[in-house]
């Protein structure tokens, strides 16, 4: 497994899992190579964050509909490798994705969403990640590294073509001025997820700061 499995994987399979009949996979367009060509309308798929792709967003969006689809592992189960490709254990991820979590990648490009023919579909998902050991790597995770990542299936989507589709978002409750701690609480997300949130939808005219509560920015929602 670990010879034919790499970070390239889930894109594959993704790809396959989203083309439709009639679709033009890996199809060149203005000099860049499109994931799919659906009609007049540019799929570019991506399994990381958004920095890589904004010199080819921005050049493909001056002529062409662009839909940027993005995975979230709402679920993830980690297998630890021996380097033959045996499994040596395997575990359910703590950690649980959700669709608030776009704003994490959308921080590299936060008012593409603003772009006339831009839009964002989010594909939550159940994925396989495969570790290997590499002595010298990850401290954190004690050297073991990932070596790929695999579709297990695509269990929920959502599209965003304006700001107002991602302030949607926004939970209830929040009072008409609020802080990112005062975010977090209502998400029940990290401080990190809701400073992130906050910082997009300023950009794209959502939010506005409205002040200061101590030494925590106040943030209002534009009429």
């Amino acid at each position: 497994m670990i010879g034919t499995l790499n970070e390239g994987s889930l894109h594959a399979q993704l790809k396959e899992w989203y083309a439709k009949d009639g679709d033009l996979i890996e199809h060149p367009v203005d000099g860049y190579v499109i994931d799919l060509v659906r009609g007049g309308l540019l799929v570019e798929i991506q399994t990381g964050g958004f920095a890589p792709l904004r010199k080819k967003l921005d050049r493909l969006l001056e002529t062409h509909p662009v839909r940027l689809v993005a995975p979230i592992a709402r679920e993830r189960r980690i297998f630890r490798m021996d380097p033959d490709g045996e499994v040596l254990s395997s575990r359910r991820s703590p950690k649980h994705g959700r669709m608030e979590d776009i704003f994490g990648r959308l921080v590299s490009l936060p008012t593409f969403i603003q772009r006339d023919g831009f839009e964002i579909e989010v594909l939550l998902t159940v994925e396989d990640e495969y570790r290997v050991h590499q002595s010298g790597k990850s401290w954190r995770r004690q050297g073991w590294v990932t070596a790929g990542r695999a579709l297990e299936s695509v269990d929920d989507s959502q599209s965003f073509a304006s700001a107002g589709d991602l302030a949607e978002l926004l939970p209830d409750g929040l009072a008409e001025t609020f802080t990112t701690s005062d975010l977090a609480e209502h998400l029940s997300s990290s401080r990190r997820l809701a400073q992130q949130m906050a910082y997009c939808l300023r950009l794209q005219g959502v939010l506005e700061i409205s002040g200061k509560s101590g030494n925590a920015i106040e943030y209002g929602r534009l009429a």
